[in-house]
This record gives C-alpha cells, structure tokens and sequence, in this order.
C-alpha cells in the first residue's frame, strides 16, 4: 500500500533496567531473556461505567442511552512483553502536495480534523475512554503500544491482553452489552438487530435496544460533518464537493447508500476521503456492526492509468472462475475502477494493529451490483511494508534460489487482485434467504479475505495467459505470494487478514503447493501442485461462501484456520532477528507541512 518510508528510533524508550522476562504463552513471540525498562502502572480511579473492560454489565438506564455510550474501566496492572512492544516499525507518511492549489490543501487539513474526531469514535467502539486509559500508564512502551492497539490488548497477537488485569478481550467489545449472551441474542425478536450502524444495549429494564450510531456519538458526528460541507466548499472537482455533502447528511442519518453511489461515480477527484463506519472485523462477536475510521489520500495518476485496463475484464473473469455455474451467477457491475494513492492520514479501524494497502468499497451488496466497486491501492504503505517486512522474511524463509522472484510489481499486482477479487463470487447464497455477510456471522470477513486473497491469484493467472500482464512473469507472483502468507500470518488468529492467510498456509502445505528444507529451514514453490492448489481452494471458497452453511464454515476454519508448531518455531525465527510484524505511522498537518 507509496513513497519510501523510514523507521523512526526513540531514544526515550531505549532500556534503563535489566530483568528476565521468560513468556513461552504469548503467541508470535520467541522464548528469550529481554532488556527492559522496568515499568508499572499508577492505579486510577474507577471510572463510571457500565461497560467494564474485564467484568460483566448493569443494565443501562434510560438516561444512559440518549448520547455516548459509557467508557470502560481501565486497567491497573502490566504484564511485561517488551519484544511485543517494538514489532512496528514507523513510517512518515510525508506524501507530496506539491500538485494541489492551496483550496486542496486547506481541503486536506479539514479532512485531517474530521478524521481525528472519527479516531475518537472508534475508540469509544473498541474500548472507551483513551485518555484514562493512555494516562493511567506509567511506561513510555507499553503505552504507545496501548495507543497503536486501542486498547490494553495485542491486536496482532490474538488480542491478548498486555495489561494483565484488562482481562480477555470481549468478542463484541462495545457494540453489545457484555453479558449479553448469543443464546440471548438470536432469541431477541427485533427488526434490524443485525444491523451495521446500531449498538445494542440494555434499557432501563434491562432489555435488549437498538441505539443508533447517530445517536449514540451524535456530538462528534455532527462535528464531523459540519467539516465535510466546509472542505466541500474548498473541493474543486464538483464530484467530489457533492460526495462530501451527502456523505455528511449519511453520518447523521445513518443511511449510507447514497453517499456510496456518489463515491463510485466520483472518477477524477486528485484528493480522495473514505470516512464513517466501513468494516465489520471489530465485530468478533457476529461480524454486524461496522467501526468508524479514515483514509485521506493523495491520487497517483501515473500508476492510476497503468491500472485502469483492468476493470473491463471483470465479467469475463467471473465467467471462468473455477466453479460450478451457481455459484457465478451473479455478474458485477460495470463501473469498477482501479486506482493507486499515497496515504496522507488514516484514522480508526485502519489505523489499528495491521495497517490497510489496499482498499475495496462500498461493502453495500446493492451498491456493488448496482456499480461494482472501487480499488483504492494505497502505494506508500504497499512499498514500506515490501522493504521492511517483506524483503527480510523472504531473505529468512524462502529458498535462495527463488528469492530472485520477490519483486515489489508481483506485492503490487498480487495486493492489487486481492482487492478486485472481492468483486467476484457471490454476495448472496444460492437459497436467497441471506447475504453470505449475514449467513456467515463472525467468519465471514476471514472467508472473503480468503477468497480475496486466492482469486486474486487466479485473475493474475488468467491475465498472464491473456497477454495482459507482461510485466516480469508468473512465477514472481508465485513466490511473493508465498512470501506475503508468513508476512499475513502474523497478524495473527484476531485479523481476518490473519486467519485467513493461516487457513491458505494449511490448505497448500495439505496439497503440496510448497515445501520445505530441513536443513535450512527456508520454504519452495512447487508450480504444478501450487497452481492446482489454487484452482481447488478458490471453488472451495466459493461454495463455502454460496451455501451459506454456518455450521460447515466453521468446521473449516476451525480445522485449518491454525498455527502448525513448525510453522510458529519459523514465526519465532523472525521475531529473533526483530522484523516488524507492521507498521505505524506519522502523520498529521504536521507531517504534510499544513
């Protein structure tokens, strides 16, 4: 996901006292004696709450459900996992403004500042209060780490918690009560309980309610829409203008639909805005309800037009997926494009544990129909992660005779696909009655980021043989691909990104696809079986996703959606010799010099 970034070192955090810290019980991490700085956390005052980090609800009252929703407690002790502390590495996201009149630029610092209020929501989504939190510890580490996280628990290591007595992380943090059972959930007789932009609490009798988000965060959501019509006035693409206007009319009316067909008509805007509550990851719980964030971005218009071929072989690409009719019925629409950007500021649930390289919207199924969807590839963050994360894997993991074919085209094309592929398959099950999203529940999003991730393979495949794509050749796809499952596979078992790369891991290890050497413990393609691996995980997919069968997908992800010992011992192996599991980034007014 552009231009070249750097790794900022601070000084302040550098150890001053030595202690043993042994942690064979935290995942990702390599058993190992670590230098720290020896740290605590001041114990605060509980906060008002009815919504706790590590215990169970009261009932909310009526009072309690007219605004925001209560903050939650914070924590009071540290558990010290110092690696885990540095596993991002940071990048200055200085993208170039040199092109834009100075409207655009003041446009871009309004944007900045509605995205921060979003970043305020989100917190208040996943955890509560930030600043009781952030103040309540003592040291430099292990806050800045909260802060990444947003929270006192590792996003990128299953969510456990690195602040011992925040207790586990609730699977719907804050969309629904906390004991609130499933039992209780799927008994409730209510319209739109599965609903994106709802919070489910307790009334004043301790009933299930639906609270909409424009209720719920009303003060902050007004505020931010009072900036978009303001930036609409600096906007100087007309499109783009009417976007900001009617995206702010969505967030105080919690209806999205429009604003989403006026973002896929926009096509020649040089600064692009996604913001509101877009995924569904945070939702553990069900997979529901969607967490507000971010993006500000920079259009590349070079590397935009390499691009934009490819969005008119959409429907010949979903006549020859590699599965049974049914399941590719459905043709998208015709309006999709393919751009590139540089990341100026990115806010919310993008910007928490593994940052987003690309993007794929609207999530609306009607829209995407109705228009197809956008790609947004993000080039900056894309190039930082290729040479910071990527390259030294590929440099520990992957065969030396194959490590030629680790190239930053094949990430981009590969990352590119993944985001295109979400246009194809079936957004609706072949019984009609649900949309995969819904008939999925909480394994949806790790079965469409698989899907995703192996149709975006397959398209590259068939793009090849049709000639066009000539840059490099295939088997740099291959191998980077390989190389990109250990790299995804670190965001562990809480990222959707994460599951589904430790399913592909398990699905191609089972075929064959790869193998590996004993004795230097580095991993090879093998071409024939590889590219039957991909043809049979992408139909499996596709009928996972068409049938619509709950049970039967969670067998699968169950079965296959693990951590083998062999390959977390070579997980350990990066974590020896201290690659980034990500990155975290710079940015602001500041940073861009506004």
């Amino acid at each position: 996901m552009g231009s070249c970034s750097h790794k900022v070192n601070r000084q302040d955090d550098a150890p001053q006292n030595t202690i043993t810290v042994w942690y064979s019980d935290y995942p990702i991490s390599t058993q190992k004696e670590v230098p720290m700085k020896a740290t605590h956390i001041i114990p605060v005052l509980l906060l008002a709450s009815l919504l706790t980090a590590c215990g169970k609800s009261e009932p909310t009252t009526a009072a309690d459900t007219t605004k925001q929703v209560p903050v939650a407690t914070a924590p009071q002790s540290e558990t010290a996992r110092p690696s885990r502390f540095e596993i991002y590495s940071e990048v200055r996201l200085n993208a170039d403004l040199s092109h834009l009149s100075e409207n655009q630029k003041q446009m871009i610092g309004l944007l900045i500042d509605a995205g921060k209020i979003t970043d305020d929501i989100f917190w208040q989504q996943v955890w509560g209060d930030k600043d009781a939190l952030l103040n309540s510890i003592e040291a430099p580490l292990a806050r800045r780490f909260a802060l990444y996280n947003y929270g006192p628990w590792d996003r990128l290591a299953a969510d456990q918690p690195f602040i011992e007595s925040a207790g586990p992380r609730p699977p719907g943090v804050r969309f629904y009560p906390q004991d609130m059972t499933k039992a209780e959930f799927e008994a409730w007789q209510q319209d739109g309980k599965d609903g994106q932009y709802t919070i489910v609490q307790r009334d004043s009798g301790g009933n299930l309610t639906l609270l909409p988000y424009s209720e719920a965060f009303a003060d902050q959501i007004n505020a931010v829409a009072d900036l978009l019509v303001k930036a609409s006035t600096l906007a100087e693409d007309p499109e783009f203008a009417a976007y900001l206007k009617l995206r702010a009319e969505a967030l105080k009316s919690d209806d999205y639909q429009a604003s989403d067909m006026a973002w896929m008509d926009m096509k020649n805007n040089p600064v692009e805005l996604v913001i509101g509550p877009i995924e569904n990851y945070q939702d553990a719980l069900y997979g529901y309800r969607s967490a507000f964030e971010t993006f500000v971005l920079i259009k590349d218009q070079v590397w935009s037009k390499r691009l934009a071929r490819f969005a008119q072989y959409m429907p010949e690409l979903q006549r020859g997926l590699p599965v049974a009719d049914a399941y590719k019925a459905e043709m998208p629409g015709s309006d999709a494009d393919l751009n590139a950007y540089d990341l100026a500021y990115c806010a919310g649930d993008c910007n928490s544990g593994a940052k987003t390289i690309a993007i794929n919207l609207p999530n609306d199924e009607e829209v995407q129909m109705a228009k197809g969807t956008r790609r947004l590839q993000i080039k900056n963050s894309m190039l930082a992660k290729f040479n910071q994360i990527l390259l030294p894997i590929a440099a520990e993991l992957i065969a030396a005779d194959q490590r030629q074919h680790i190239t930053f085209d094949a990430f981009f094309s590969n990352t590119m696909f993944h985001e295109v592929a979400h246009g194809l398959g079936i957004k609706t099950t072949l019984d009609g009655s649900n949309t995969v999203r819904q008939a999925l529940k909480e394994h949806a999003s790790a079965l469409e980021e698989g899907k995703a991730d192996i149709l975006g393979l397959y398209m590259v495949q068939r793009l090849r043989e049709m000639g066009e794509i000539t840059e490099g050749e295939l088997m740099d796809n291959y191998v980077t691909f390989l190389a990109g499952i250990f790299r995804s596979v670190r965001f562990g078992a809480s990222s959707a990104h994460g599951r589904a790369n430790m399913i592909r891991f398990n699905y191609f290890s089972d075929a064959g696809a790869f193998s590996r050497d004993p004795e230097t413990g580095t991993y090879r393609v093998n071409v024939t079986e590889f590219e039957q691996a991909v043809k049979d995980l992408s139909n499996d997919l596709l009928v996972l996703q068409g049938d619509g069968d709950y049970d039967k997908v969670a067998a699968f992800v169950a079965s296959q959606g693990n951590v083998g010992a062999q390959l977390q011992s070579d997980l350990n192996r990066l974590d020896a010799i201290s690659i980034p599991v990500d990155i975290v980034y710079q940015q602001g007014r500041e940073v861009l010099g506004l």
